[in-house]
């Protein structure tokens, strides 16, 4: 929008108008400075590892980190996981996100979810890497999912959605991905993807990192064999072309692969977490390939377990302080429009339009380091 531009707002968050320069409404206006955006978009977050901030050692790479999720997953109380929970949410709405893509393992964010006053679509993730039991497994996913839908269905004002996903292609056996697959046949699917080079390794020849997970985890792989291909073109064709797809970190995809993902002409969006990938792995995504290649790029924090903060103007500052030459428009609009999209939101959230409640934020200036929230969705 041109500078100047006044937005005419109802005190419960609808614009109600919008006057360009030159048709300035007669009553009174406040000045802001800086600039007036919609609220942002996380398309990625794990809410239900908020307890684990400040708990596991930056820099160790993603199979330490896994390993250290898993052996501190017992030692909370649950009276200190909703406590994070709630200290989690509090941030998240103070750093102006308005809709939330949320990964859940268990019922933990449920009853958060429904009073959180977010538009929010949650993944829950189906596991199982082996071929054995992949049915009593997938019946626990289920079962997930059929208590947040129970709770969904008086949304009020928000989005509330769900859908079952596999976590990422090291965890999940051919028969998981079937059945997820055939669950709901357009559901969005959302994935992780090639957040290491030991993700690549395994599947291209099984070695390195992820043979020794799974020995540490007494999961049998011996079964599996490597396809010689990377991840992303092994498991991609399991996903039914019917499901929208958002793929989550992309750190180690190769120019390649976008090529492969584009010549698929599937519904897909790049879900990019670079604190995290800074705090795991010390290493970003390819980002000016994936802009070469008009790749739809959104935003996520990832959880507290692997960034500092629940912030998308962090993640922004993030890619602009590793890309300066990305544009505060171009990053702008994959935290807040691109975002919407990928969550299927776009009619409630992600610009600013005449009839929308999106939440607005302003920015203090163009070094994106300091904000407000002028209203909530």
């Amino acid at each position: 929008m041109p500078e100047k531009t006044v937005l005419e707002v109802t005190e419960y968050g609808v614009i109600n108008n919008i006057h360009l320069p030159g048709n300035l409404p007669q009553h009174r206006v406040t000045h802001f400075e800086g600039i007036i955006c919609p609220g942002f978009v996380n398309v990625h977050c794990h809410l239900e590892l908020s307890h684990f901030k400040n708990k596991i050692k930056e820099g160790t790479g993603l199979i330490p980190f896994l390993k250290a999720v898993t052996g501190l997953r017992n030692h909370f109380s649950a009276g200190a996981k909703q406590n994070a929970l709630a200290g989690a949410l509090a941030e998240i709405k103070k750093n102006g996100i308005v809709a939330l893509g949320d990964i859940a393992n268990s019922t933990d964010t449920l009853d958060i979810r429904q009073n959180a006053r977010l538009h929010m679509h949650t993944f829950i993730e189906a596991l199982g890497f082996t071929m054995k039991h992949a049915k009593e497994r997938f019946l626990f996913s289920e079962q997930v999912y059929n208590a947040f839908l129970g709770k969904a269905k008086a949304t009020g004002d928000f989005i509330l959605r769900q859908s079952i996903v596999p976590h990422a292609p090291y965890s999940i056996s051919e028969k998981m991905f079937a059945l997820i697959n055939d669950f709901d046949q357009t559901a969005l699917i959302s994935i992780h993807n090639q957040e290491s080079a030991s993700e690549n390794e395994f599947f291209q020849s099984k070695t390195g990192a992820f043979v020794d997970f799974h020995h540490a985890l007494s999961i049998d792989h011996s079964f599996f064999k490597p396809s010689g291909l990377t991840s992303l073109k092994t498991y991609l064709n399991r996903i039914s072309v019917t499901h929208p797809l958002l793929l989550i970190h992309n750190t180690f995809m190769t120019e390649d692969d976008i090529l492969f993902l584009k010549r698929a002409n599937r519904n897909i969006f790049l879900g990019l977490c670079p604190q995290a990938n800074w705090y795991i792995e010390r290493r970003l995504p390819p980002v000016p390939l994936f802009e070469d290649q008009g790749l739809c790029i959104c935003l996520g924090t990832d959880s507290l377990a692997s960034n500092h903060e629940l912030s998308i103007l962090g993640e922004m500052n993030c890619l602009k302080n590793h890309f300066p030459d990305l544009s505060l428009e171009k990053l702008i609009r994959w935290g807040t429009w691109n975002g919407a999209l990928a969550l299927q939101m776009e009619d409630k959230v992600g610009s600013i339009e005449i009839g929308k409640k999106p939440g607005l934020v302003q920015l203090l200036d163009d070094h994106l380091e300091e904000m407000n929230v002028l209203a909530e969705p």
